[in-house]
C-alpha cells in the first residue's frame, strides 16, 4: 500500500550522496531512486532497512564486497544500492525462480533487473489489465511510478521478504 502511495507523491529523481542520520535516516521525501521506493515502503511497516543491511554488511562484509565493493561502510548510501539490497534479500529473504511467467510475480514480491548499476521494484496488488500480471511500483527517472514493466528488462533476482 505503501509504495502505491509514493506514486502520488511528487519525488524528483535523485541519487546524490546525502548524509542521513543513523538509524531511521532518509533522504529529503521529495527526491529519491529506485531504492528508495522500496526503503520507504519497508519502512512503512517498521522495517529499516538502513540498519539491517549496514548491520548485515559489517558481519559479513566480504559477501558485499562480491557484488559491488566499498572501502569504507557508509550508513548514509551502502543500503540505497540495489546490489546491496539484493545481496541482503538473497540472505535474508526467500529467493524466488526468476521466470517469465507473470503469474509468478506476486504482491510484496521485489524484482531486480540487470540494467546500468541495477534497478528494483515492488509488486502491488493491481492486475495489469487483460493479464495475469500484476503492476509494479519503481522509479527509474520520474519519480515513483506504478506500471506494467515486469518484463521491459532482464531480471536479475525475485524475492520475498
Amino acid at each position: 500500500d505503501h509504495a502505491k502511495w509514493q506514486t502520488t507523491q511528487f519525488v524528483m529523481y535523485d541519487g546524490d550522496y546525502i548524509r542521513i542520520p543513523y538509524p531511521n535516516g532518509d533522504v529529503p521525501a521529495d527526491i529519491g531512486v529506485c531504492t528508495d521506493v522500496i526503503i520507504r515502503a519497508y519502512r512503512a511497516i517498521n522495517i529499516d532497512l538502513q540498519k539491517l543491511i549496514h548491520e548485515d554488511m559489517v558481519s559479513n562484509r566480504a559477501v558485499y564486497n562480491k557484488r559491488y565493493y566499498t572501502k569504507i561502510l557508509d550508513t548514509s548510501i551502502d543500503h540505497r544500492r540495489t546490489q546491496n539490497q539484493e545481496t541482503f534479500f538473497s540472505r535474508h529473504g526467500t529467493k524466488l525462480a526468476v521466470t517469465n511467467k507473470g503469474s509468478d510475480y506476486k504482491p510484496g514480491d521485489l524484482v531486480f533487473w540487470d540494467m546500468s548499476a541495477g534497478h528494483v521494484g515492488i509488486v502491488v496488488d493491481l492486475k495489469v489489465e487483460g493479464t495475469d500480471r500484476y503492476e509494479v511500483v519503481h522509479n527509474i527517472s520520474g519519480g515513483p511510478e506504478m506500471e506494467d514493466c515486469l518484463f521491459r528488462y532482464d531480471i536479475s533476482g525475485h524475492y520475498k521478504y
